[in-house]
């Protein structure tokens, strides 16, 4: 079964997660941003969710956990929590 190791920030509104987005872009720490702004439980482990399989996470966030390019920033992506920036580092 696969597997992939992730990271994202959840916030409320695009917005938000577009503004975040260009910090990162600019250099700023993921963890960091993740611990100050976002909404997941997971923020307060600077947005690491882990080693995560198909089937535990909302289906957009699959999409980009599964098959979008490492080590990039993708987002913002809508789901119905708000929305991610998502941050992919592996995936078997």
């Amino acid at each position: 079964m696969a597997k992939a190791m992730a990271r994202h920030i959840l916030v409320k509104t695009e917005a938000e997660a577009a503004q975040l987005k260009k910090r990162l872009a600019a250099g700023e720490a993921f963890d960091l941003l993740a611990k100050k702004h976002s909404t997941c439980p997971s923020g307060k482990r600077g947005g690491d969710l882990g080693e995560v399989r198909p089937g535990q996470l909302v289906k957009v966030i699959e999409q980009v956990i599964f098959k979008k390019a490492l080590r990039e920033v993708h987002g913002p992506i809508k789901s119905a929590f708000g929305y991610h920036l998502v941050q992919v580092f592996y995936r078997e």
